[in-house]
């Protein structure tokens, strides 16, 4: 009796883990993003929080390819960076803090989009080399200060699962090799572009199609 109960039970716990692992994701509330409607965005310099200076701008130089084919007219990265240094605004820290209805008066975009890349560059492990960048972001409305969506998404070559029949020398050799090859080849940059393009082109709970987008609308959400 106890044996059957005994496995009652463990039938019970595996099936909820199950069930609990195949659960579908809640649904984002777009109800704000469709009430804006908006068609165009303004890119903010990115937050920092990894120890790669170079986080912000490779980062900042690959977002509005993404957007743009979204269907969003994207204002260009380069002369709002330009207008906000000729201000003496050159941190992001202070870029971000500015008040939306400011940023809505200088520029006339209908949302600001706020990121914050959260890691960026390679990691050496014991047996492994890994480049990871992973950002989160917040899409603002500037007319009311109101979020609209927010998301993250991240990009790493420990992706790709390569066998290695060395043993452990070998691991360590290809670890040191990798190493040395993403930092000569600024590997970071590409999985910059890739995290880039999985955080901001429409996916499930991601942004949805712009006005510009033959999508537009039909994308599953009601515009």
């Amino acid at each position: 009796m106890r044996y059957l109960i005994k496995t009652g039970l463990l039938a019970l716990l595996a099936s909820t883990m199950l069930l609990a692992g195949c659960a579908t994701p809640k649904a984002y509330d777009y109800t704000a993003y469709r009430e804006s409607r908006p068609a165009s965005i303004l890119i903010l310099p990115p937050l920092n929080s990894s120890p790669d200076v170079k986080a912000t701008y490779s980062m900042l130089s690959q977002m509005s390819r993404p957007l743009g084919e979204a269907g969003y007219y994207v204002y260009p990265v380069a002369v709002v960076d330009e207008m906000f240094r000729n201000n003496g605004l050159s941190s992001p820290g202070d870029i971000h803090a500015l008040p939306q209805n400011k940023l809505r008066d200088i520029f006339g975009a209908d949302a600001a989009l706020y990121v914050d890349v959260k890691r960026y560059g390679t990691t050496f492990m014991v047996v492994s080399s890994d480049v990871t960048v992973s950002a989160d972001a917040r899409l603002v409305d500037l007319k009311t200060g109101k979020l609209l969506w927010s998301g993250s998404a991240s990009a790493s070559s420990s992706e790709q699962q390569n066998n290695n029949s060395g043993g452990l020398v070998g691991l360590l050799v290809a670890a040191v090799v990798n190493q040395i090859a993403n930092n000569l080849t600024e590997q970071s940059h590409t999985y910059a572009g890739l995290a880039s393009q999985r955080l901001l082109a429409p996916r499930p709970n991601g942004l949805l199609y712009g006005p510009r987008s033959p999508l537009y609308g039909k994308d599953g959400v009601p515009q």
